[in-house]
């Protein structure tokens, strides 16, 4: 008999992935397909549901067909947390989803803070609102597509519309529950917490919760025939990608801080005690009674792929001809930089901040005899700068004495060791290919019983820990206070900067 296989679906901002791990956790195949997104007018980030599905069904047939169509033991999805996907009472999306980069709530948000509801939210539901917060976006639909608000039949993330699409069920788990409308002592939707946003018209739309190891339904006829599953495969809840990566790389423990460096800076602590503060997110975890703090923005190293994009476009071009990484060709360059005083800073809020929208990135102490190294250093110091500021809170908060890292920056030593220098901590980053669809995958395999949890990785962790070097770190933190207080300077001019 074949030995059992997974699947995991990792769908972010960009791009879904479908990911075939065998019963080890070694990838077997992995199939992508970028999805397109859509800015119909300033701060809005959407995309087309039905797109998405497509787009999610190619990359599983293709991945399922590369590893020669293996026994699925079972499948999960995890998918970019908060922003809004919403059904009709007939199960049919209602307008494009919209992503978590949108910021079109933007105002709302700020009339909360100001008239105290914010405030008032942090100790009921564990987390102040934010721009894409689905209690945000709800309200912001309630007030400017009050037709639209009233046809919301179903409140769903991004990964509950591929399992509705996989198996026609219709639901979610803790861990996605928790972006806006649960009490954060008993980790059930609470009304109360509805009633403080305007929101109580939409409790029936709240889906059922279940565990994200939950086997919540069977691949379905149609989704059998556009991905190649076999009819009645196990679909289990999934989870919220910030929890799924952490899950991934072994960091999903108390005492240990993950750090995830992609589009959103993501800093992650569990505890088994509910505590609040306004510099973090105290969310649902695997199961009751257990917390996932987090500490995030919109600001990592989407902004480094910025910098590449934009101003590297040539050698990058000659680069992919030639069948090299533009990463490792312009890593000398940092590489040099490095050891060189510079006066060059960059606040990496290209996309977001952790200072609200209005907000901007910008590089400070530039002259003209700076190089493009010199850039690429800033970008990447302000990158680990950003997360430190999350990962500062949150050792105030919870005792800690390790951090792991993963996203693309964690595969090179170099931009590893500056994030260990820059955070005065010890780094870790494990050898975990596509972490956020294992954390998938590890829950569909709990939920099966392959695996007696979702935390019981089977796989012997390779790993390297990047120790701080004293004389940089010393650095840093010099550097590191001036990127603060710029940032409290700027505060008051980045309105006027936003200004029509």
């Amino acid at each position: 008999m074949a030995e059992p296989c997974l699947l995991g679906i990792d769908n972010g901002l960009t791009m879904t992935k479908a990911v075939v791990f065998d019963a080890k956790g070694q990838v077997l195949a992995t199939a992508r397909r970028r999805i397109a997104q859509a800015i119909p007018e300033p701060r809005h980030v959407e995309r087309d549901m039905a797109a998405l599905w497509r787009a999610a069904a190619e990359a599983i047939h293709e991945a399922l067909e590369v590893a020669g169509r293996p026994e699925i033991a079972a499948v999960a999805a995890t998918a970019h947390g908060d922003g809004l996907y919403l059904l009709d009472r007939a199960g049919q999306p209602l307008g494009p989803g919209i992503l978590s980069l949108d910021s079109r709530a933007g105002t709302i948000v700020a009339g909360w803070d100001a008239n105290g509801i914010s405030t008032a939210a942090l100790p009921l539901s564990g987390q102040m609102p934010h721009a894409s917060a689905p209690s945000a976006l709800l309200a912001w639909i309630r007030d400017h597509q009050p037709e639209r608000f009233a046809r919301i039949g179903h409140v769903l993330a991004c990964k509950d519309w591929l399992r509705f699409c996989l198996t026609g069920t219709i639901g979610t788990d803790l861990t996605e529950a928790s972006t806006s409308f649960t009490d954060v002592t008993t980790q059930d939707w609470t009304s109360e917490v509805l009633d403080l946003y305007g929101l109580r018209s939409l409790r029936n739309a709240l889906p059922a919760v279940t565990r994200p190891d939950d086997v919540v339904g069977r691949v379905n006829p149609e989704a059998a025939a556009l991905t190649g599953l076999r009819l009645g495969t196990p679909v289990v809840a999934g989870l919220h990608d910030v929890t799924a990566s952490a899950l991934g790389i072994g960091g999903h423990s108390a005492g240990r801080i993950a750090i995830v460096a992609g589009t959103y800076s993501i800093n992650e602590t569990v505890s088994h005690t509910p505590k609040t503060d306004p510099r973090w997110f105290c969310r649902n975890g695997l199961h009751k009674g257990e917390w996932n703090n987090m500490a995030i923005s919109p600001a990592s190293a989407a902004n480094y792929d910025w910098f590449l994009d934009t101003l590297t476009g040539t050698d990058r071009s000659r680069a992919e001809a030639e069948g090299r990484s533009i990463h490792l060709l312009v890593e000398p360059e940092v590489h040099a930089a490095l050891d060189r005083v510079s006066t060059v800073l960059f606040h990496p809020y290209l996309y977001g901040s952790p200072h609200g929208p209005q907000a901007s990135g910008g590089f400070l102490g530039l002259h003209g005899w700076h190089v493009r190294g010199d850039l690429i250093r800033a970008v990447i110091e302000g990158i680990a700068f950003n997360h430190r500021v999350h990962l500062d809170a949150l050792r105030e908060g919870f005792q800690s004495t390790e951090a792991r890292l993963t996203g693309g920056i964690s595969g090179s030593p170099l931009y590893s060791q500056v994030f260990a220098d820059a955070l005065g901590l010890p780094v870790t980053v494990t050898h975990t290919e596509e972490a956020a669809a294992w954390g998938a995958a590890l829950c569909a395999g709990a939920g099966v019983g392959l695996f007696p949890d979702p935390t019981a990785d089977p796989r012997d962790l390779a790993v390297t820990t990047y120790t701080p070097d004293p004389t940089r770190s010393a650095a840093l933190e010099t550097r590191f206070r001036l990127h603060c207080d710029i940032s409290i300077a700027l505060s008051p001019l980045w309105p006027r900067i936003e200004a029509p």
